[in-house]
């Protein structure tokens, strides 16, 4: 017989089991951030190749925003405003990975006229550059939620990806 929350302990025993057994999401999340005259961070990884947005993975039971300023403090020193969000692009599952939800925040624009530097092993640069550079120096994934990012500025409107094509 299947518990009811009338017994509180033998209820919740029975959602745990059912949270169990359902799928569990990486979830990636980056943040579009600019200079004042309209340049886009890009950020070096150590850890794998190319150029990437500033942000990194969620942690267990982390929400995504909280997860984006929390990699840009850990990694560049700075505490950013979330303005809002720009992409969600769900990635299929892919080599050795799972599947992913990625999502880019708006960062707006830093006034600071401050050069950002690398604050742990895990960036060797970051560095402003044009939207133009930014798209050569990325690889496609995250050309396309770039693009994808400044369009959502553009419209005033988040855009929903599936593996970096416009789902609408």
């Amino acid at each position: 017989m299947r518990p009811t929350p009338a017994d509180p302990d033998a209820w919740n025993a029975y959602l745990a089991e059912g949270n169990a057994k359902q799928a569990r999401k990486r979830v990636a999340a980056d943040v579009l951030l600019r200079d004042p005259s309209g340049r886009v961070l890009l950020v070096n990884p150590t850890y794998k190749p190319g150029w990437d947005l500033p942000g990194g993975m969620a942690e267990a039971n982390e929400p995504p925003e909280q997860a984006v300023r929390r990699e840009l403090r850990e990694e560049l020193g700075r505490d950013i405003a979330v303005r809002g969000l720009l992409v969600v692009d769900w990635v299929a599952p892919h080599g050795p990975w799972d599947d992913q939800i990625a999502f880019i925040f708006d960062g707006g624009t830093l006034n600071s006229a401050e050069e950002l530097r690398p604050h742990d092993e895990e960036l060797s640069e970051a560095r402003f550059v044009t939207a133009h550079k930014a798209r050569e120096l990325v690889g496609a994934r995250i050309r396309h939620r770039l693009d994808a990012a400044v369009r959502a500025l553009d419209e005033g409107r988040p855009v929903y990806l599936h593996d970096g094509a416009a789902v609408w």
